[in-house]
């Protein structure tokens, strides 16, 4: 696909987001087409665009995306890429089975680079995973993703956890892609093993903040022995979200007499909730290990990565079950659960680089369910879009 314009961006669009368009019509044009050149209808470049533009509209099914692009205006249909064919010039579109057949096959590792379209100066990076629990068939488990997201948000890059396997081994390629000199990655217990540690350190030159849970009895048992009652260096932070009032208190000590490698400081998180409505409460201690050293990472800062990390399920997880629906999509067959999860997460993206809220930016997509989409995404409103 090759795109010469950007024609149709708001003014009160920024810079970045123009420069993230510009580079997802580059590198769409780039994604090889898993198909026989013979008896190709329509290129994937356009099945792309119908595709990613459907599910920002919130179409997505497979037949649900072939009936958004059915439904488009014939100036839409051109700028989706649908050409006029036979003597009356009608404009088709691509059916479920085209849709289903071709997506199902393109290769994730080529739709995952999208992701990647705007640069982002990386700080923090969180990595996470998630099930499609509407992608499991019978005796078959869901399929399982890990995600790494930025600190603002955005999810950087995606894989597919390898069946029978879990997230530890699919740690190391995820973050491969990524330059992570300098950059503090965050995980959840799971990942906290000292060849991962070894890893982010000696090999991406990266900083680890990593939470130690009853999983690693030896380590969780140390963690918890440390004298926190004598601990000065202390962090107190409170907030309110999903009918809950959060306080945070975090001790951060320096300690070296720890089994795990490149750990220079532990902290001791307490965090109090309780319910609004019910006015239940409860009181969850979690520890982390980092190898920042106190001059890097005092309380505040540590306090702000454990922050972050646990952010993914608002910025990412939430989004994607809630406001897309992905716990419910039945999409089961070939690449088809993984690649759709990648336009999901690309929409967020770019919805997230608009500026405003996913909330408001997700209304002005259900006010012009055809436009916007076209629209967020830069696809140009006065030339048709070549393969």
């Amino acid at each position: 696909m090759k795109r010469q314009s950007v024609t149709s961006v708001p003014r009160s669009e920024s810079l970045s987001l123009v420069s993230a368009q510009v580079a997802l019509w580059q590198r769409l044009g780039e994604v090889s087409d898993p198909r026989k050149a013979r008896g190709r209808r329509f290129p994937l470049s356009v099945l792309l665009v119908i595709a990613l533009c459907a599910t920002a509209a919130g179409f997505g099914s497979w037949r649900a995306m072939a009936q958004w692009a059915a439904a488009a205006e014939p100036q839409e249909k051109l700028r989706l890429g649908l050409v006029p064919v036979g003597a009356f010039g009608l404009v088709r579109a691509p059916g479920a089975d085209t849709l289903r057949r071709v997506l199902s096959a393109v290769r994730p590792g080529e739709l995952e680079v999208l992701l990647r379209v705007r640069e982002v100066a990386l700080e923090t990076v969180a990595a996470d995973g998630k099930a499609l629990r509407g992608s499991r068939r019978g005796t078959e488990s869901a399929v399982m993703l890990i995600g790494a997201m930025a600190q603002d948000g955005t999810l950087v890059a995606q894989q597919r956890v390898a069946d029978k396997s879990n997230e530890i081994p699919a740690l190391t390629p995820l973050l491969s892609v990524l330059d992570l000199r300098g950059v503090v990655v965050t995980a959840d217990a799971l990942h906290t093993q000292a060849e991962t540690a070894k890893v982010l350190v000696e090999e991406m030159g990266a900083h680890f903040v990593l939470t130690v849970k009853r999983n690693q009895p030896t380590l969780w048992e140390t963690c918890r022995s440390i004298p926190w009652h004598e601990v000065t260096a202390v962090h107190k932070e409170s907030g309110r979200g999903h009918g809950r009032l959060e306080t945070r208190v975090t001790k951060v000590v320096t300690w070296g007499d720890l089994a795990f490698p490149y750990v220079r400081q532990v902290a001791r998180v307490v965090r109090h909730r309780t319910v609004e409505a019910s006015g239940k409460r409860t009181r969850e201690i979690v520890y982390l290990i980092t190898d920042l050293t106190s001059q890097r990472a005092a309380p505040e800062v540590v306090a702000r990565y454990a922050r972050g990390h646990w952010g993914v399920e608002n910025k990412i997880h939430y989004v994607r079950d809630v406001t897309f629906g992905e716990d419910a999509a039945r999409i089961r067959t070939g690449h088809g659960p993984q690649n759709v999860s990648t336009l999901r997460s690309i929409t967020i993206n770019f919805l997230r680089w608009t500026g405003s809220s996913i909330a408001d930016a997700q209304r002005r997509l259900a006010l012009a369910p055809h436009k916007a989409p076209l629209d967020l995404f830069g696809v140009p409103a006065d030339q048709q879009l070549s393969s």
